[in-house]
């Protein structure tokens, strides 16, 4: 029955369905093949009970903070500090791209969203100094997944609330993984770089470096407030994201650069993207009800452990998993339709669910990368006007960075634990 169900999901979203109306139908005829119409007596109160989680008002206002950060005139100022640090280096526009989404991913936990507000500023500069379509657009797509790796993180959020997992944690253990894959994806994007001779930006100047970190001060609380909050515990993650909505809004008028018309269209595109988050949500707890009065997921725990006990083992059983669910689905939808149904074989291994909530974000990370799903590259690719398919033949070898740290942080699992036990634990 599980296995008609799964087929008739997918066949809804094949020919368009909306992943969350496809997930609530297949929740729909599950509880009612298996317990009767009995069972669909409360499903309005269980879908509104399900997508009104404490720790989910984070999503909105983290993506809040981010449409006034960059309506506010902070990302320009952002640039041209991380221009003056490294835009001597050959290559050098490329790795402020990087380094920038290191910034933005500090503030509004969304790739799209970091993509999208980095790419239509950086990726006509890199055309302009002769860096390829395909490279502009691999750089920022790549680049603009740490927004999912480096706290504060949407999808973070949403494990946290899938798992019963404390979404600080993951937060913290997010740090490391990030700060790998950006020092990573520098060094291909130099070697890019070196190969096609780009330019360097200017020559490092320190009047230069002090003018634009003086400019850039203000807009260094945002992220110090949110991490230095999280990791004091002084502040939930909820709590840090309506801070980062107060202080975005302190340092936009501080800057008094505020462009209410983009500012207006960023808000009504988060509340869209916060809408179908809540959907997606919503809709879990159907399929997800269904499941575990089904007991889907403890039977299939069982049946691979009985292949094999252990951790390593099973952990490479899950990256494949996840990597190819990454082809096909968002990263939300993708969180809220597996994640319940594994963490049992998880938590039966002995695998810590913090660890493996960072394994999971960098598994979806890549997936916005691969097609045909791809959401952040199609997006790369929509704003620098090139193929998709020229993109990923460059974009391989940032992606070959990702999956490095991702194995790295699955195998060695104190790259990601190590903040986590210092402040934690």
């Amino acid at each position: 029955m599980m296995f008609l169900i799964f087929i008739a999901m997918v066949a809804m979203i094949c020919i368009n369905v909306p992943i969350a109306v496809a997930l609530a139908m297949a929740g729909v005829i599950g509880l009612l093949l298996n317990e009767g119409t009995g069972s669909l007596v409360n499903i309005a109160l269980d879908m509104y009970n399900g997508s009104t989680k404490f720790s989910l008002i984070a999503i909105p206002m983290f993506v809040l903070a981010g449409a006034i950060m960059n309506a506010g005139g902070i990302t320009d100022r952002l640039i041209n500090f991380v221009s003056a640090i490294i835009g001597f280096i050959r290559g050098g526009l490329a790795m402020v791209n990087i380094g920038v989404s290191l910034f933005f991913a500090e503030i509004s936990g969304s790739a799209v969203a970091d993509v999208a507000a980095m790419g239509s500023i950086l990726i006509p500069q890199m055309k302009k100094r002769g860096y390829s379509k395909e490279l502009s657009a691999a750089v920022t797509s790549s680049s603009a997944s740490l927004a999912i790796i480096i706290p504060p993180s949407i999808p973070m959020i949403l494990y946290a609330a899938s798992s019963n997992t404390s979404v600080e944690q993951l937060f913290v253990a997010g740090v490391v993984p990030g700060l790998l894959g950006a020092g990573g994806l520098m060094i291909v994007a130099y070697i890019f770089a070196r190969r096609y001779d780009l330019p360097t930006e200017e020559a490092f100047n320190m009047p230069r470096l002090r003018e634009t970190f003086m400019d850039a001060l203000p807009a260094f609380a945002l992220p110090v407030i949110i991490l230095g909050g999280i990791f004091g515990g002084f502040v939930t993650a909820t709590e840090a994201a309506g801070l980062a909505v107060i202080a975005a809004i302190v340092v936009a008028a501080w800057y008094r650069n505020v462009d209410f018309k983009h500012l207006r269209q960023a808000m009504l595109d988060g509340g869209i993207q916060t809408a179908v988050v809540m959907l997606l949500v919503a809709a879990s707890v159907l399929i997800g009800g269904f499941l575990t009065r089904a007991q889907i997921p403890q039977q299939m725990a069982s049946a691979i452990l009985e292949i094999t006990q252990q951790q390593w083992a099973i952990l490479l059983i899950l990256n494949v998993f996840f990597l190819v669910v990454g082809f096909f689905l968002h990263s939300a939808a993708a969180i809220i339709l597996v994640v319940p149904i594994v963490i049992p074989l998880v938590t039966a291994a002995g695998i810590d669910p913090v660890h493996f909530g960072l394994v999971v974000t960098l598994n979806l990370a890549i997936g916005q990368q691969t097609p045909p799903v791809a959401s952040v590259l199609i997006t790369a690719c929509s704003v620098a006007r090139a193929n998709i398919w020229e993109v990923s033949k460059v974009n391989i070898w940032f992606v070959g960075v990702l999956l490095f740290v991702l194995f790295l942080c699955t195998y060695v699992p104190a790259v990601p634990l190590f903040l986590v036990e210092y402040f934690y634990r």
